[in-house]
Formats: C-alpha cells, structure tokens, sequence
C-alpha cells in the first residue's frame, strides 16, 4: 500500500486580538516533507515518525507532504490557510495515488473566510483520493467535531488525555484503524452524539479520569475500534462549538450509537460536577503562602495554549505587593523587554516596562526595577510528551527577590525547565506560578505538593455562560442552560 501523511495545526480563539499569519507558523516549520528529520524534537515530526515507522514495518510506502504548526491565537489569514492547504492538496494529486491519507490536525482552526479548516481539508482530500481509500485524522480533544469533518474521513481519533500526553498512542490507533480499513479487514462507521455542553475537562483529576477509563473500557467490546470526547473549544465562535462524543465501530451504526450515546450521558449527568471553580488571585495566594510544601499556581486565563498573549501580570503584580518569598514566575511574552536585557547584559539593573502590551486581555503593564541574572539564547523545554516546546530568546529577572522569566516566543509553561534551564534553582522555591490552563500539570506535578489553578484575568475566562458567541448554532447549551437534553 501507499501511505501518505501531511499536517496543518493551530487552534484558533476567535476572541484573540490579532490574527495568525504566516510568521505564526513559521516558529516551528514549516515543513515540506522533512517533518521526520528536521522536526524530530516537535509533536509534528514525531507524530509524522511514528506513521513512517509502522508503514516502514509493515512494508507500505510511505510520502512525508507538508506539516506547519502555530501556536494559538486569532483566525487565519485566509489567503495563508488555502497557500498552505492548497498546497497539501497539490502533493496529494500529484504523488498519488494513495490507498491512506493520515493528516495531523487540530479541529479548532478558523480562518477569515472559513469556520472549519479540519472539514475543508478533509473534504477536500477525499474529492481527490475517492471512496476507495482510507482517511484518517488525528485531532487534539479541544476540537469543533463537525459533520463534514465526520462525512469525508473513515476514522477520526482524538487524544483522550489533558494534558495531551497520549499524541503518540492515538496517532498508532488510528494508524491501524485506516490500514486494515484499506486493507478490507475492517468498515469503519461514526457516530457523534452532542452533549449540549460547553466546558473545561482535566483528566489527570475525577471524575474525567474515570470518564476516560469508561472509554477505554469501551474500546475493549467486540466490534468498538475508538471511542474519543471532544472536550470542544470554548473560546472559538463556530457553528460546531461545543462537548461531544464520537465513537467508531466495525460495520455496526447501531453499536457506534449506542456506545456514543452511552458515554455521552456519563459525562452529561456530571455536567455540574465538571465545572471550573478556581479560587480568585487573593484567596489562591493565602493557601500557596499557608501551605508548608511547594505550591504551583497557574495563570490560567492568560495562557498562550488557548490564544491568550501571555503577557497578562495581574498575578505578578498581586505577588510583588503580597512581598511573596522563595518564589518564581513564568513565562511572560514580551519581545521588547528580552531585547532590553540582551543588550544592557548579565548583571546589569535597569527600569522596565513589562507585560500588558498586546490589548485588553493584557491588562495594565508594570513598571519595576529588574536585574538581568540570565540570558539564553534560543532558550527550549520540555513539551508533554519527548518533544521540546520553543521558548525564543529569553531572560531570567530578578524583580523584588522573585524569579521571572521573560520569552520571545509566545508558548505556555509546560515544564520546570523553562525556569532551570536559565539557571533557576526550582528546590529553593515555595510558590512556582506558570502561565497554563492544565498542561502544567504533566511535568509540574512531581515537584509539587499541591496545584492550584487560579482565576485570573485574561482572554481565556471560564464563565462559559457569558461568552458572546455569534455563530454558534446551539445557544441553549449547559450551563446556559440547567437540562439541555431534558434528562431530569
């Protein structure tokens, strides 16, 4: 068999206040056909490997097309979403043909002129290939699952876990659903069920840890090839918006229902239980500072991960005046300070302008008096899983006896080495605050005693209720809504 694979990913907060062109996806890749080789410390490349791995094992031929990856932020310049779309298409027709097609996606990009990318691909990917060959797609769980996206792909798998830690396992799942589809061992058929919901869902804490080992107990019944949740993305504005269940079964529609259907409810009937209460910035701080061990709180409404600008300091500021000790920040995005410091040097102690830079979501700037401790060139850390996530050049302050890292490249605080790996000693520290909703948690649990994600102020707010979504077809979801589904 012929395999091919190619990738476009970024989701997109249609709330953000600027959009993504093509210098967002030029931080990592774009690649054209090297994702393999040049990207092997990136999810994309590492993804593209392992397909090249098992089509090598099994003795398919395997064709590496395009892979571009952005971080999260506004809609996608139109014209930068069809260059780049068209020009996956192109490779397809044109090294082709092909018996699968495996592309790594998102499920929340939005473009200026298009509510979902992921369905547009795929639609049009399958014109291309015909009914015969195999299509699967690999999506993040914070995905708009859509009809047309379900219409023109044989298999969609999503990741189960928040942190998404389980990239690798999905994409080995839906390798082997779409290569015995091609083969006619198996017969793909999906079924969605919707929730009415719209939500945050942790899996690393209950109950969505015991919803997702229901999931997999699931998979595990004759004739269940996946089972995945889509958590959804709150903060994009599209028809599709909202939770929903998606499960796959060889040959069965009606087994695919009943198990989407089953699941669905499982996590309808805890709809209450599963959302967001994050103490505010004072009563988060009291804890962290009554708490004998090490305290890790996450800016969470400032988070790149979901299309914030990272440069919010509304928690630095409440932790300069509260005069918090032994502790670190990280990271805040501000190009213009980090050349500031590279140019004054180690050591030097000068007046900065910091964060607050990029619109409302960024709320006021500080001024303080900083020390340059450290500067790292092309400064990286840890990703989820065995990637590395690139942080840009970057600076270590020291503001008031508080660690403080500042970054050129916009990205969330994965893991304790985007502190260390400038120099800072994370053991002598009590409260370690990041800029992340949930992946924190992954790498940062270890070296914590206990977590707490905090309401803060920012582009990523958690009242679901509130969010003014204008294209969204189902306004009368959880928990606008009390019983959406009527299940009393």
């Amino acid at each position: 068999m012929r395999l091919f694979t190619a990738g476009l990913i970024t989701e997109t907060n249609t709330f953000a206040p600027w959009p993504t062109g093509r210098r967002g996806f030029s931080e990592i890749g774009p690649f054209h056909g090297d994702a393999t080789s040049r990207g092997r410390e990136d999810e994309t490349g590492l993804v593209a490997g392992m397909w090249k791995q098992l089509a090598t094992r099994d003795g398919h031929e395997f064709v590496e097309g395009f892979f571009a990856r952005a971080q999260p932020s506004g809609p996608t310049l139109q014209s930068v979403y069809e260059e780049y779309r068209d020009g996956i298409l192109a490779e397809l027709r044109g090294k082709g043909p092909f018996d699968v097609a495996l592309f790594l996606l998102h499920g929340a990009m939005v473009a200026t002129a298009c509510d979902d990318c992921e369905g547009d691909i795929l639609s049009r990917a399958r014109a291309i290939l015909g009914p015969e060959a195999a299509i699967g797609a690999l999506l993040d769980p914070h995905c708009h699952l859509t009809p047309q996206m379900i219409a023109a792909a044989d298999a969609i798998v999503l990741m189960k876990e928040y942190p998404h830690v389980d990239y690798l396992e999905r994409g080995r799942e839906l390798y082997e659903i779409c290569a015995r589809a091609a083969r006619r061992q198996c017969r793909p058929v999906t079924h969605l069920f919707d929730c009415r919901m719209v939500g945050f869902y942790p899996t690393t804490v209950e109950p969505m840890a015991g919803l997702v080992r229901r999931m997999k107990e699931a998979e595990r019944r004759p004739g269940v090839l996946s089972v995945s949740f889509g958590h959804g993305f709150p903060w994009g504005d599209t028809p599709e918006t909202g939770s929903k269940v998606l499960a796959i079964a060889d040959g069965d529609a009606r087994l695919a229902e009943s198990v989407a259907t089953e699941i669905g409810h499982a996590i309808y009937d805890l709809r209450a239980t599963l959302l967001p209460r994050y103490p505010d910035i004072p009563t988060a701080l009291a804890r962290a500072r009554n708490h004998a061990g090490v305290v890790v709180l996450a800016d969470t409404a400032d988070n790149s991960g979901g299309g914030a600008p990272s440069d919010n300091v509304s928690l630095l500021r409440a932790m300069l005046r509260a005069k918090v000790e032994k502790a670190a920040y990280g990271s805040i995005w501000d190009p213009m300070t980090v050349q500031a410091c590279a140019e004054a040097g180690v050591g030097a102690r000068l007046p900065l302008r910091l964060g607050g830079k990029c619109g409302l979501a960024s709320g006021e700037p500080m001024d303080v008096i900083a020390t340059v401790q450290s500067i790292v060139t092309d400064h990286s850390q840890q990703d989820m899983g065995p990637g590395r996530c690139r942080m840009g050049d970057s600076v270590w302050l020291d503001i008031d006896g508080i660690d403080v890292v500042v970054m050129s490249v916009r990205t969330q605080t994965f893991s304790p080495d985007a502190f260390t790996g400038l120099g800072i000693d994370l053991s002598s520290k009590r409260i370690i605050t990041v800029k992340s909703s949930w992946h924190f948690q992954a790498n940062f649990a270890p070296l914590a005693d206990e977590l707490i994600a905090v309401a803060t102020p920012g582009a990523i707010q958690m009242n679901f209720a509130a969010i003014e979504y204008r294209k969204k077809r189902d306004q009368g979801f959880f928990p606008r809504a009390a019983d959406p589904l009527g299940s009393g």
